[in-house]
């Protein structure tokens, strides 16, 4: 009789840095890693909307993600990134991170779901964490990041 194998894919995340922090950003969603560059400001928009960009004359509304997540505002560095994910139902955003670590691949073995809990404002952003050696990398659900808040609840 043939022994059946069985074989966990691991999924590949950005590990970007946002403070102290390490969250990690499905590459699958990824289209893009561009340095700061000028954001033209957008009149009556939510607060953490800096404003869109042109990227190879493509129009890009652009998210600062630590204010999205309700973390305080940082002073742009060289290390200072737009990540530009694209998304089935929205098309191209660009997130801004402090930073961009590297590229890592995690089993299935590795992630640890997080249980969704609504009283709390910072949970829902993250779907589950990751153990990459003695590091704990937060997984981020795009899909409420760049979504409202609401919406995840009527989801």
């Amino acid at each position: 009789m043939d022994e059946v194998k069985i074989f966990s894919e691991a999924v590949q995340y950005i590990k970007v840095e946002m403070g102290d922090e390490l969250f990690g950003i499905d590459i699958s969603y990824v289209d893009n890693i561009v340095k700061m560059q000028r954001i033209t400001r957008v009149p009556n928009v939510q607060p953490y909307i800096k404003g869109v960009i042109n990227l190879r004359g493509e129009i890009i509304p652009i998210i600062n993600l630590r204010l999205k997540m309700g973390l305080a505002e940082a002073e742009e560095t060289k290390a200072t990134r737009i990540i530009i994910i694209k998304m089935e139902q929205l098309g191209k955003i660009g997130l801004i991170v402090d930073a961009v670590k590297e590229v890592v691949a995690l089993e299935e073995n590795q992630i640890e779901k997080m249980k969704y809990d609504s009283k709390d404002d910072t949970t829902h952003f993250v779907t589950a964490v990751g153990k990459v050696d003695d590091t704990l990398v937060s997984l981020l659900d795009l899909n409420v990041v760049v979504l409202d808040k609401t919406a995840r609840e009527e989801i």
